[in-house]
């Protein structure tokens, strides 16, 4: 794809906010950290966000002051512990404006969800020959669990083409669509180009084609952007995590319209999601409990459930401001570094920036911005075949969070100016 110019002018009025963006900054402890004598300029939220100390001492206070296992107990801190589980869930549900907690299952991320549709839903309600569409820019999470059920069962997979700035082609993707197509999963924002995808048109196109089309949006990368309506966007299911999300690892969150939840048998069976046990047959719990088998993660539960009041009170409509200033302050600044190749150049995008160097591999590229304090991600980040259609087999991705400041873009395009010149 050819060099992007520069999305928008820079925001003049965001310099004198820039007192708050540092305040925001000063909450994530890490950043006070060093790497080699340098400030810490964290350009990977993508992959995973750094965390709150709110975050950092939800937890804490969950394990040190009253750690019990939930919904077991008939004691104070069993007690404890299950209302802030449960407490948890309803902020989520708030959170994407679900109309019940009981539509929010905890998973361990979106890829467990996904995985949970696919076995579940999946498993039960497709048969050989059905269709399910994806998109070229999944991530392998959104690709993989199909393939397993694909092989399971003789579904048939198809892919929305990609448009050259990045975009998804919908005149391909209603071309598809046929009296065999029975499910469409698709990104909500691109991880590897930062491409915003129109998700309540994607639904729609679905929908009205043939009503009982179920429709799955992966929104790991979204929630963490701006704010999200399940119920606007009219899919079945939505799956999210918390770790980026500046909340703990090992917690995430399949959203699903309750009815259909209702009609899915269970993805794993254990403990906590059943009603009665024999030796000959078992009767299992309604959702969202017949979902959550086993412990759950009841104390990184709680950290998300911090880490959505965090974002919540800094308000998402003032994240996604300061990552759009951010990202045409990168987009400008990036343009002073000689043969960089940009890849994703979509009207509404993320604060995500691919590209690749004519000078250098993006692995020797980012080891070199390593030791200038700069932390990137090189490789297909989980998107080998969008790298395949790229003609790439690997970028380098500069992402943004509500921490990111200028210095570090600064920092960014200072390195790679150093590696330029060592690699070149």
């Amino acid at each position: 794809m050819a060099e992007a110019a520069s999305i928008n002018k820079p925001n003049k009025s965001a310099g004198k906010n820039m007192g708050v963006y540092r305040a925001w900054r000063r909450d994530f402890p890490i950043f006070a950290k060093k790497i080699g004598g340098k400030d810490f300029a964290f350009l990977d939220t993508a992959s995973s966000s750094q965390k709150p100390r709110v975050v950092l001492d939800a937890m804490r206070h969950s394990m040190e002051d009253h750690y019990a296992n939930i919904h077991r107990g008939l004691y104070a801190y069993s007690h404890q512990t299950t209302n802030d589980f449960e407490a948890a869930r309803k902020k989520v549900a708030d959170f994407i404006v679900a109309d019940s907690d009981k539509e929010i299952v905890f998973t361990r991320n979106s890829t467990e969800a996904i995985n949970l549709v696919a076995q579940s839903w999946g498993r039960a309600f497709l048969e050989r020959g059905d269709e399910v569409i994806l998109t070229e820019m999944e991530h392998h999470a959104n690709i993989v669990p199909w393939q397993i059920l694909q092989d399971q069962i003789g579904i048939v997979l198809k892919f929305i083409k990609i448009n050259k700035d990045g975009t998804l082609d919908l005149d391909h993707f209603e071309s598809l669509l046929n009296e065999r197509t029975k499910f469409v999963s698709v990104v909500h924002v691109s991880n590897s180009l930062g491409t915003v995808n129109d998700v309540k048109q994607i639904t729609h196109i679905a929908k009205d084609f043939y009503s009982q089309i179920k429709v799955l949006v992966d929104g790991s990368q979204a929630v963490v952007h701006s704010a999200v309506n399940v119920k606007d966007i009219g899919c079945d299911f939505y799956a999210f995590t918390g770790h980026k999300l500046y909340g703990p690892t090992g917690i995430g969150v399949l959203w699903g319209d309750y009815e259909t939840l209702e009609s899915m048998p269970p993805y794993q069976g254990g403990g906590d999601m059943i009603e009665i046990v024999s030796y000959t047959e078992s009767l299992f719990k309604s959702a969202p409990a017949r979902f959550e088998a086993g412990t759950p993660a009841f104390v990184e539960a709680a950290g998300l459930g911090v880490a959505i009041d965090f974002v919540s009170d800094i308000g998402l409509s003032n994240i996604h401001a300061r990552e759009q200033d951010l990202l045409r302050y990168a987009n400008e600044k990036l343009q002073e570094v000689d043969g960089l190749n940009f890849f994703g150049e979509a009207p509404k995008k993320a604060g995500i920036i691919s590209f690749t160097a004519d000078w250098g591999h993006p692995s020797d590229v980012s080891m070199i911005l390593d030791q200038c304090g700069v932390a990137v991600r090189a490789g297909h980040h989980c998107c080998m075949p969008l790298m395949d259609i790229l003609g790439v087999d690997a970028t380098i991705r500069a992402s943004f969070g509500l921490y990111t400041m200028e210095e570090d873009i600064d920092a960014l395009v200072d390195g790679l100016h150093k590696a330029k010149e060592m690699l070149g």
